[in-house]
């Protein structure tokens, strides 16, 4: 294991510092600091009721926005010691980069999108960016976390540049251009939007679908939405449930699913770093800004794993997120956010009363984007009991 830290890696003592300046911490880095604000604030405690797929009241061990995080940041610290970078900026971004996620997942980002569609749209990943620099209200000095722009880029660029060097859109909502979260920040240009994010950001975005890859094999397999056998013939997992059919012909159901799974955040790990150390070895870039400026990611799987990936991702598509039973409950999930944006923003007298009127005078459309702030702020439960309360229904899952 490398123990060594790479050239190319971030160090608290470069950093680029805060947008506010104020003191530092005498016991922790900077990006310790950072980790440390995302863990304390209201909106990371609000991912235990944030889905993944299925709604929050289904069963205790389906993952949520919260655990999800969790298995990325334990996954991207692993990968970052191996390579040398800096862990705990890389954890800092993986616990964040959910942070702006809707109740119901995907499905709540969808209708939240299109209820925002004359107002500049909506975008969890952006909502993650305005989490974290005006919506956190809990400092005397600033609004947000006041994190390291290390930090704020890895969310912003965690899937790279969001501009070329001519200033086009390149990432994001490219037919609106930038997201709106993005576009109101008033000293983003020093975040360079046409630059990639140090290879710790990276870490964690390619982190991420390592996790989303294994932990959704895993709920599907609880679900009953398919069975080993359906997915054996998906190259990525029938290696290694082969592998530990063979070894374990006897073991139950459950433990077969849990070594196959293992062992595919293995392959994916392993094929990262390899790839990744390819790429080292070609760039050799002498510092972190080496990393912003190059023309491809310095952090990336090799072309046969990123093949591999997307046939899974084809597959728990068709056999997972696009089946009939989940179609519907995301079904009913768009029709509660539409409906609680529709009211409170019709309403002003339906919002909790520390939400009306509040919109800042230099902000366009303001009020439509209080109401998406809110509604983006909701775990799966609350937004259910705010449906029930508003429309005196009975609850729309059972």
């Amino acid at each position: 294991m490398n123990t060594q830290s790479a050239k190319f890696a971030c160090t608290p003592e470069t950093s680029r510092g805060r947008f506010q300046d104020e003191p530092e911490s005498r016991t922790r880095s900077v990006f310790q600091r950072d980790r440390d604000r995302i863990i304390h604030c209201a909106a990371f405690r609000r991912l235990k009721h944030k889905t993944q797929v299925f709604v929050y009241h289904e069963g205790d061990h389906y993952r949520t926005r919260l655990t999800h995080s969790l298995e990325v940041a334990q996954i991207s610290r692993s990968l970052s010691r191996t390579l040398g970078l800096n862990e705990d900026l890389t954890e800092a971004i993986a616990l964040a980069h959910d942070l702006g996620h809707t109740p119901f997942g995907h499905a709540g980002e969808e209708a939240l999108d299109r209820c925002m569609t004359r107002f500049g749209g909506f975008d969890h990943n952006a909502q993650s960016f305005r989490l974290v620099t005006r919506l956190e209200g809990r400092y005397a000095s600033f609004l947000g976390l006041n994190l390291t722009l290390e930090s704020l880029e890895g969310l912003v660029k965690h899937n790279g540049p969001l501009k070329d060097k001519n200033g086009r859109v390149t990432g994001g909502r490219k037919s609106a251009g930038l997201p709106y979260a993005i576009r109101d920040f008033d000293r983003i240009d020093e975040l360079r939007l046409d630059t990639f994010a140090p290879a710790e950001a990276q870490v964690a975005a390619l982190s991420d679908d390592i996790a989303y890859n294994a932990h959704d094999i895993d709920d599907g397999l609880r679900a009953n939405l398919f069975d080993m056998i359906d997915i054996a013939d998906v190259p990525l997992v029938g290696v290694s449930l082969s592998d530990v059919v063979q070894r374990h012909p006897d073991l139950e159901k459950s433990r077969v699913a849990f070594e196959t799974v293992r062992r595919i955040i293995t392959k994916m790990a392993d094929d990262l770093l390899k790839e990744t150390r390819h790429r080292i070895r070609q760039c050799d870039p002498r510092n972190v800004n080496d990393v912003r400026e190059l023309s491809e990611p310095i952090v990336s799987f090799s072309e046969d794993m990123h093949a591999q990936s997307l046939v899974l991702k084809q597959f728990l598509a068709e056999n997972m997120y696009h089946t009939d039973i989940v179609k519907e409950k995301m079904s009913r999930a768009q029709r509660v956010v539409k409906d609680l944006f529709d009211v409170y923003s019709t309403d002003d007298s339906t919002l909790p009363r520390d939400w009306r009127g509040q919109a800042p005078a230099d902000m366009s459309d303001g009020s439509m984007r209080r109401v998406c702030d809110f509604i983006a702020g909701m775990t799966d439960r609350y937004a259910l009991d705010e449906h029930r309360r508003l429309f005196d229904l009975d609850p729309l899952f059972r």
